[in-house]
């Protein structure tokens, strides 16, 4: 059954995919300034480029989690949405301050963007992920609280299912460590510590457990497998989740004065984090064999198996590959962590977002699922992109590696510029696969533009 609520998540989808067009193109700028340095300089400098590019991809990111939500909760709790108008007001607030947070980046140098919004006040700039003003930061927590008041009431008045708790749990969880971007203290090793509460418990930790509920939605609703089923796999997937995700978080700890316990906790606990990873995957194809229905959104299967597969090859395998120790002293913010990083932010969130989108959108506009000459470009799509991805990881892992080995792992160290000035075929490779992936994301947006017969929803 649909609720008529659920047509709040339509702007949300939108412009979650919107940004990720604009994150990408911000990544192609990026990867050309590694290999000309002075490309769109003084215009857009390397740093503000990488600001764009990585903040895109969080504000997407949580606008495509908010837009599932609102999909997603109402039909789990067989009831309408709490507020479908506080949900639209809250949209466009995000938006708005999204966009002049970004315009800000653009058009006047951090440090005077910093003194405008009050950073002096209350410091919180400057850390990497967590560049945005003062003021911005504040209307991520207003816009949070709002989104989360309006999905926890909805919950509360209708039926309270394990995947629809699994969700709130990710939702909460990702709200209340995001109060450690205010936290700011002047001791670099402090301050670091307290940094990878947000950053490494949203990613490794409460985003896991928000992937882990999506994707049991949607493979819920396209095999037609029991509910019971699906909430087992749910509950050990994300219990493996929170215990090698919280404290795994000391790989993070390895080398910046925190206790040398945090070597063998991070080292031992991180080497268990692809598990979960690889249950997921195991789970999705389990899933989809035992399926009792064929369901006419063959492309969002498609995607929902994909998210399995690549979110434990980028979070699982080439997380663990420089996970420990005694490896990380060598990697450790090389382009292998640049490999990793990019593998498993598009495995595990943007794949579960695409599947969502794939799977809700169609049924928002009256439909079972995109005409089939849709859903052939969307699965040419997934193709595009994801094989992209790879060789995009494959070539920075080939360029951290010699990294590694011309600069640390060595008697005769080359100065860093020499290295880079080596490994810059790999930047090019790099920069052709990210033209094929933006190929792949246009191709996407416009299969929801094909037209042709469709079931009725």
């Amino acid at each position: 059954m649909q609720y008529q609520s659920q047509a709040v998540a339509k702007p949300y989808f939108i412009a979650a995919i919107g940004l990720f067009v604009g994150q990408i193109l911000f990544g192609l700028i990026m990867g050309l300034q590694y290999v000309i340095g002075d490309f769109l300089f003084p215009a857009i400098p390397f740093n503000v480029a990488r600001m764009v590019h990585t903040n895109l991809l969080i504000v997407w990111l949580l606008f495509g989690f908010m837009g599932a939500a609102y999909y997603m909760v109402p039909e789990e709790s067989e009831t309408e949405l709490f507020s479908p108008k506080l949900a639209l007001l809250m949209f466009w607030i995000f938006l708005v301050a999204g966009a002049l947070t970004i315009v800000g980046y653009l058009a006047v140098p951090y440090a005077t963007l910093a003194a405008m919004t009050g950073n002096d006040l209350l410091p919180t700039m400057g850390r990497e992920f967590l560049e945005q003003p003062l003021i911005t930061k504040v209307g991520i927590v207003i816009v949070a609280l709002a989104f989360l008041f309006n999905i926890s009431m909805t919950l509360l008045k209708g039926r309270k299912t394990a995947i629809s708790l699994v969700l709130l749990l990710g939702l909460w969880g990702l709200a209340v460590f995001f109060l450690f971007s205010f936290y700011n203290p002047s001791n670099l090793v402090l301050d670091k510590y307290y940094w990878w509460w947000v950053v490494h418990l949203w990613v490794e930790g409460v985003w896991e457990l928000i992937l882990g509920a999506l994707l049991a939605f949607v493979l819920i609703k396209v095999t037609g497998v029991d509910r019971e089923v699906i909430e087992k796999w749910l509950y050990v997937i994300i219990a493996m989740t929170l215990i090698t995700g919280i404290i795994g978080t000391g790989h993070h700890y390895y080398w910046i004065g925190a206790p040398e316990y945090w070597q063998w906790f991070g080292s031992v606990f991180s080497a268990l984090e692809p598990i979960p990873f690889f249950m997921m995957t195991v789970f999705a194809f389990n899933m989809v064999n035992r399926r009792r229905r064929e369901h006419p959104n063959k492309a969002a299967t498609l995607w929902a198996l994909g998210t399995g597969v690549m979110s434990f090859l980028g979070a699982g395998v080439w997380g663990f590959l420089h996970t420990l120790a005694p490896v990380n002293f060598y990697t450790h913010g090389s382009q292998i962590t640049a490999a990793h990083g990019h593998m498993a932010f598009y495995g595990a969130y943007v794949l579960v977002v695409l599947t969502i989108i794939s799977y809700a959108m169609p049924i928002l506009r009256g439909r079972a699922a995109n005409p089939e000459k849709g859903q052939v470009m969307e699965m040419w799509s997934f193709w595009l992109m994801t094989v992209a991805m790879v060789f995009i990881t494959l070539f920075l892992t080939a360029a951290g590696i010699l990294q590694v080995w011309l600069q640390r792992a060595t008697d005769t160290p080359l100065p860093f510029m020499a290295v880079q000035e080596k490994i810059a075929l790999f930047y090019w490779l790099r920069e052709f696969t990210g033209l094929v992936f933006l190929i792949g994301l246009v191709v996407y947006v416009l299969s929801f533009f094909a037209k042709g017969e469709t079931k009725a929803a």
